[in-house]
């Protein structure tokens, strides 16, 4: 049975690696591949682990992290330093491992140094010409290059927030029609028309995990921006004028890890619907100022978003556009 390796740092992962490890596993009876990191890489080693794993579920994937150079394998010299590095590699490997494949000859004499046959996939680079560097420089400029499950990682997120009745689920639907991508909807609505108002804390751990989940689900289907009707920093803040203050400390623990490019905070001076959920009228103006300060605190970048329906649609667009360097011509892409 023949078993072959792939050797590689995946930053990012592309169309040219799923072609060379489908190219590798037409040649081989079993293959593993090696995603090595090091703490100092720009995109964290299980970020790049996971692209490989999702997209070969059933493969032999391996994360493998290198605590002396981010340089493994890539410094090729066989030199002492370069071959204990290797040793890492070799000490995760099957007996039975007799190939090592790449898309070129990089590695060619280190294979052939350690006993291995080396085979070289694309060459050439006639089917996929672009480097990982250049993608790496400019990915959403090489957007058809990237494999659905590593766009949300280069997406750009806007996160709709401010009280309720303020416009944020219609502004959300009117911008990802206008830059041709998808919004993520309020889920905590979703789940106050199932389960009621009457919400404990456990409610809240739901509301903020589904909305994350969701969150996660539409960043598969985003064309370079996604929209998001709220954030984990207004469920932080509603649990706090639900609770008397409190918050569970995973909510601020999420709501601190997440990404976001812009806030879009909207402001309550249009009328308040009382559409059968909302019920704090009253507190709209407190809510807006308290956002507002959170944002402001972790230094966070905010654009207000007031006045008339179209007057905020324009604003918003004109916000976005400057944030992501974006127009409506290159979102249509």
């Amino acid at each position: 049975m023949t078993h072959g390796f792939i050797i590689g740092k995946f930053s990012p992962f592309h169309l040219g690696h799923v072609f060379l490890i489908q190219q590798a596993l037409a040649k081989c009876e079993e293959l593993t591949v090696f995603v090595t990191s090091h703490e100092s890489d720009a995109i964290p080693g299980w970020q790049r682990y996971h692209w490989v794993k999702s997209t070969f579920p059933e493969l032999d994937v391996r994360h493998i992290i290198d605590s002396d150079s981010s340089q493994l394998p890539e410094s090729l010299e066989l030199s002492g330093s370069s071959l204990q590095k290797i040793e890492i590699i070799l000490g995760n490997l099957p007996t039975r491992t007799t190939l090592l494949f790449e898309s070129g000859e990089k590695l060619k004499s280190l294979a052939q140094h350690l006993g291995f046959q080396h085979i070289a996939i694309e060459v050439e680079r006639r089917n996929f010409p672009i480097p990982t560097c250049e993608i790496r420089k400019n990915p959403l400029a090489h957007w058809d290059l990237l494999p659905r499950n590593v766009r949300p990682y280069y997406i750009q997120r806007i996160a709709l927030v401010g009280p309720e009745s303020c416009g944020k689920s219609y502004l959300a639907e009117k911008l990802a029609l206008h830059f041709n991508t998808v919004f993520v909807e309020e889920y905590g609505r979703a789940y106050c028309e199932k389960f009621g108002m009457d919400s404990t804390e456990l409610d809240f751990a739901h509301v903020a995990g589904g909305q994350l989940y969701h969150e996660d689900e539409m960043a598969l289907q985003a064309n370079r921006l996604l929209f998001c009707d709220t954030d984990l920093i207004v469920t932080q803040v509603w649990s706090e004028v639900y609770f008397k203050g409190k918050c569970q400390p995973w909510i601020f623990w999420a709501d601190h890890a997440r990404r976001y490019d812009l806030f879009l905070l909207c402001t309550p001076d249009i009328p308040w619907v009382n559409d059968g959920l909302r019920e704090y009228e009253g507190q709209r103006e407190w809510m807006f100022e308290r956002l507002r300060r959170e944002l402001e605190s972790r230094g966070l970048k905010y654009e207000i978003i007031q006045g008339g329906f179209e007057e905020r649609t324009a604003s918003a667009i004109q916000a976005v556009e400057r944030i992501a360097g974006l127009n409506s011509t290159i979102a249509q892409l």
